[in-house]
């Protein structure tokens, strides 16, 4: 991280996405970091391994990424802000303990850089867990709260807004990027002010001398009392939904078409519009949304009412285009165009494969 040119209140530096997460986790008072090292998002857990034992707080090197996500599992249970980190495959090794976490109502900050798989793939950018991060890699009836940086400076302004989330509902939350926003570097505004570490924890397991003691538990055999459990979760999840969505538009009340992406994809998505609208009089407005779940459905259609058709732009084979359809209904003729593995479309290329479906 480079220093560049203060402002009075803030300080404006150069910094990448997985270092701009590191610098938001310590200023929302993470006190408990556990993690694996895989690429792309080493440069946050070497950022945590420096920054976080600078600040007298904890951090772990975890023997696997099943051990770092069970350690987080215990330090929220104690009622301090925690969070790891990994790529692809490493997520899906925690994928228990998440669920373990959401059963028992805890809140912790995942965060995903995405590269390309299946399997161990290879270290490009991707956008190929969005199934499992917003429909539930693990098992059982659960969400996440998820939010999609596009920016380093999203990077840092998720993170901060992850963790009050996840404090606010009792809930874990991630942050879904993919390694170009992890590695890319750009001018990040830090305010000046340190932001406050979240409300007291009543629930929280912290001895119990002098007062009841509190239960954390996701296991319950009674009969009914598992559903009754499940029921509670559902309503809370109804209540993100109402409350927590985000999104961003561009262009999109004077457009004639309407573009939907998110993360890096919303950006050439971006430099494609451009394109079609200097070089071919087609004009394209955006949809991006900021929170995948909960999901702006009910905005995006708003935003492509009338228009004579919708793409979306996924660094995969089709997963969020479901959820476009299923925000439309059959309103719009819905075209995808995804590459996966690693691999880049380019602004180029998706005018060209605008241009050919207009026609």
């Amino acid at each position: 991280m480079k220093f560049m040119k203060k402002k009075k209140g803030s300080t404006r530096v150069l910094s990448t996405g997985n270092e701009a997460i590191g610098t938001a986790a310590i200023k929302a008072g993470c006190k408990f970091y556990a993690g694996y090292p895989i690429t792309p998002q080493n440069e946050l857990i070497a950022f945590m391994a420096k920054n976080m034992r600078e600040k007298g707080r904890a951090f772990v090197q975890a023997e696997s990424e099943v051990a770092a996500i069970n350690m987080v599992f215990g330090s929220s249970a104690a009622g301090v802000r925690a969070m790891t980190s990994s790529s692809s495959p490493g997520i899906s090794l925690k994928q228990e303990g998440i669920s373990y976490l959401a059963g028992c109502q805890l809140p912790a900050l995942i965060v995903n850089v995405q590269r390309g798989g299946p399997g161990l793939g290879n270290i490009g950018p991707s956008q190929s867990d969005y199934f499992q991060a917003v429909k539930g890699g693990g098992h059982g009836d659960y969400r996440l709260i998820v939010l999609a940086p596009s920016s380093v400076q999203e990077c840092f302004d998720f993170t901060l807004l992850a963790f009050d989330l996840a404090d606010k509902y009792r809930n874990p939350a991630m942050l879904l990027l993919d390694a170009f926003i992890g590695q890319m570097a750009e001018p990040l505004v830090l305010s000046g002010q340190r932001i406050a570490h979240g409300v007291k924890k009543e629930w929280a397991l912290t001895g119990a001398k002098g007062r009841k003691a509190n239960v954390i538990r996701s296991l319950f055999l009674g009969e009914g009392y598992l559903e009754k459990w499940n029921l509670s979760l559902q309503k809370k999840y109804k209540e993100i939904e109402k409350k927590e969505k985000r999104w961003e538009t561009l262009n999109c009340e004077e457009s004639e078409i309407l573009f939907v992406s998110y993360g890096i994809s919303s950006r050439i998505a971006r430099g494609a519009a451009k394109i079609l609208r200097e070089q071919h009089n087609i004009n394209a407005g955006l949809f991006r949304p900021k929170t995948l779940f909960p999901y702006p459905y009910k905005e995006l259609r708003q935003a492509a009412r009338e228009k004579k058709a919708v793409f979306v732009f996924e660094l995969s084979y089709g997963q969020m285009v479901e959820d476009v359809r299923l925000a439309l209904e059959g309103e719009a003729a819905v075209h995808f165009y995804g590459r996966a593995g690693g691999e880049v479309f380019t602004p180029e290329g998706i005018a060209s494969f605008v241009k050919k479906k207009m026609k």
